[in-house]
């Protein structure tokens, strides 16, 4: 739940706050705004939107730092940034205060766009749970490069990233094996599939799947080591929730049980531990993707 804070007057602070220059129309998955052109003072509510402000050298004015990944700690240490909470409860008084020119969302919060909204223009960048992984990825680019006039140097990174996953793709072809992606909370299982928010292993980088018609809801498809050892994959991608979650130190040998043992993941050492501040934090950014196709990439 999102911290819900009144704010008599708020939509007139706004009009107050609005500048005059150019303005750019984004459409997004809730809404068709209009954001002024290179804004000066960004509220980012996202990781990956802050990955990817981080890679243009944009200095935001404020962001939830609150389970802020390792890779972007730097902002929790710069006193001129104000802490506005986590990805998933934000102060929204904070916020007003630092009189925004543009508030860039992520899917953690959507129910308080509206809320959001009253205070600056809105955007929703998205990729979770999108059949168009990299449609979404580069729609995403594509509007921070004309809202802040910087279109060549994300189309560069846009493109080192399509070559990359075109490499590693070469490799999955070479290879006939399937994969089984799990996410890890409190030694509890979550299976995840194609279309899925962990997708990316076989919708862009073309890993075949263990599980066929698994659910792509956001929480996964609850399953057992049972399940684990019925499907039997070739690969084991594991994401630990519980390590950025609950700052816990992930046990091994609880999810390298008996049953998982048995699996020709395990008998062929092919159990991978991904990098949950990529994959679980962030996910939708131009180094969590680099991140992630790394480490995919290491494990073919």
């Amino acid at each position: 739940m999102g911290m819900l804070i009144t704010m008599a007057g708020c939509n007139g602070n706004r009009q107050e706050r609005q500048t005059s220059g150019e303005r750019v129309t984004i459409a997004h998955a809730l809404d068709i705004v209009e954001v002024p052109r290179n804004p000066q003072r960004v509220v980012v509510l996202d990781f990956s939107a802050l990955e990817n402000l981080d890679y243009l050298g944009i200095k935001p004015v404020g962001v939830p730092m609150t389970g802020l990944p390792a890779h972007l700690s730097k902002f929790s240490e710069d006193a001129s940034i104000t802490d506005v909470g986590s990805i998933v409860e934000v102060n929204l008084e904070k916020i007003n205060a630092l009189q925004p020119d543009l508030i860039i969302m992520g899917r953690r919060l959507v129910e308080f766009y509206d809320e959001l909204s009253a205070i600056a223009p809105v955007i929703y960048p998205n990729v979770d749970g999108s059949d168009d992984f990299l449609g979404a990825f580069t729609t995403n680019l594509n509007d921070l490069g004309e809202i802040f006039d910087r279109q060549e140097e994300l189309n560069e990174a846009l493109a080192a990233i399509n070559n990359r996953i075109e490499k590693v793709k070469a490799k999955v072809e070479a290879s006939e094996g399937k994969a089984l992606i799990l996410l890890h909370n409190r030694g509890r299982f979550s299976a995840y599939g194609s279309g899925s928010r962990f997708g990316f292993i076989h919708d862009v980088l073309g890993v075949a799947e263990a599980a066929q018609g698994l659910g792509i809801h956001t929480h996964g498809n609850p399953v057992s080591s049972e399940y684990v050892q019925k499907v039997n994959p070739d690969m084991l991608f594991i994401v630990d929730r519980s390590m950025v979650v609950g700052n816990l130190v992930l046990d091994r040998e609880q999810v390298e049980n008996q049953l998982v043992q048995q699996t020709t993941a395990s008998k062929k050492g092919k159990i991978f531990y991904l990098n949950p501040e990529f994959w679980y934090l962030a996910g939708g950014g131009i180094t969590s993707v680099n991140a992630m196709i790394d480490e995919v990439d290491q494990a073919l």
